[in-house]
């Protein structure tokens, strides 16, 4: 992360992150991202272990084009001296801008491992692993949080302490703990707390689906950057949105059909024919990407039941040539 970076999260313009989010924040949606205005992304999680012992999944979870830059991988592991080796070898091999430590995700197979929030139970061991990955790499570290790991053991502002006296530059809060998963309410206002206590910039996540959400929470927490993850599911867009609205300007009209399914396209295709794996695995792995590109859309319920058969970027390119000629005929179904 450049020292540009880190000037504008402490200035008047709030930057705008991608989230880091396993199968959905790859190379070609970070790259549509940062053209409708994402200022930085983020890899999905990658864990230690599998760097560490060059799992090849892993090296495609890694790569990023210098398009994306400024970039940072996340890492998530329990064994500080793992996590130590996997953000020397990052640093050394891929060379992103900073090294993010997960301790935010909530996923039961993660957290079974004692990774990602399931750290959160033990507050030293969180200290640790940041102390082992700042005194491996030459790079920034930067760490994303939840609340705690269930409502007993919230204390946002006393985990994001613990990680800033450990070194990292940066702390990112999704203000739910991992018993919430994405339920509920994110409570903003545990946002503001880490504003107010911590020396290092806070960037806010958690319940920004719209460029009004986004100047919501700078303008209610004063958080110092703003991250959205679902919001942007089909959706590149909000980031454009979120802009406007954070720079006071009026939030542009939503895309009609025909753009939507013209960068919806453009994303199977980098995906399918340049994600490094065989074109029908990424052809169904895309399905979930249709399914949000689609929501909302005139007859969407029928159509996501015919996308979700796909298997080949030949067939989603015909299926969506021929929702374009109904709606051209007004064929359609109610939006759905």
């Amino acid at each position: 992360m450049s020292m540009d970076l880190f000037e504008a999260l402490r200035s008047d313009r709030t930057p705008l992150f991608l989230a880091p989010q396993a199968g959905v924040s790859e190379s070609p949606f970070r790259r549509l991202c940062r053209r409708f205005g994402a200022d930085v992304v983020v890899s999905e999680f990658v864990s230690a272990d599998g760097i560490v012992r060059g799992n090849p999944r892993s090296d495609r979870y890694l790569r990023f084009d210098e398009a994306e830059r400024p970039i940072g991988i996340q890492i998530f592991g329990s064994d500080p001296v793992m996590m130590a080796d996997a953000a020397a070898y990052v640093s050394e091999v891929y060379a992103p801008d900073f090294v993010d430590v997960n301790f935010g995700c909530p996923v039961k197979k993660i957290v079974k491992r004692n990774g990602g929030s399931g750290c959160l139970r033990d507050l030293g061991l969180v200290e640790r692993i940041v102390r082992a990955v700042v005194d491996a790499t030459p790079l920034p570290v930067t760490t994303k949080i939840r609340s705690g790991f269930d409502e007993p053991s919230r204390d946002p502002v006393g985990i994001a302490l613990r990680c800033q006296e450990a070194g990292s530059r940066m702390v990112t809060l999704h203000p739910r703990t991992r018993t919430d998963m994405y339920s509920g309410v994110a409570r903003w206002d545990e946002i503001r707390a880490l504003v107010e206590a911590l020396d290092v910039p806070v960037v806010g996540n958690g319940d920004v689906s719209t460029g009004d959400d986004a100047r919501r929470m700078r303008d209610e927490t004063g958080c110092h950057g703003v991250m959205i993850a679902r919001g942007s599911h089909g959706n590149p867009w909000i980031f454009r949105d979120a802009r406007a609205a954070l720079d006071g300007r009026p939030v542009p009209p939503p895309p009609d059909i025909r753009e939507r399914f013209a960068v919806c396209l453009e994303h199977a295709r980098n995906a399918i024919r340049y994600g490094g794996r065989d074109p029908e695995v990424a052809a169904r792995e895309f399905r979930k990407h249709l399914g949000w590109y689609t929501k909302g859309m005139p007859g969407g319920r029928a159509f996501r039941s015919e996308l979700f058969q796909v298997n080949s970027l030949e067939e989603i390119e015909a299926r969506i040539a021929g929702y374009l000629e109904r709606v051209e005929e007004g064929s359609l179904e109610p939006v759905g």
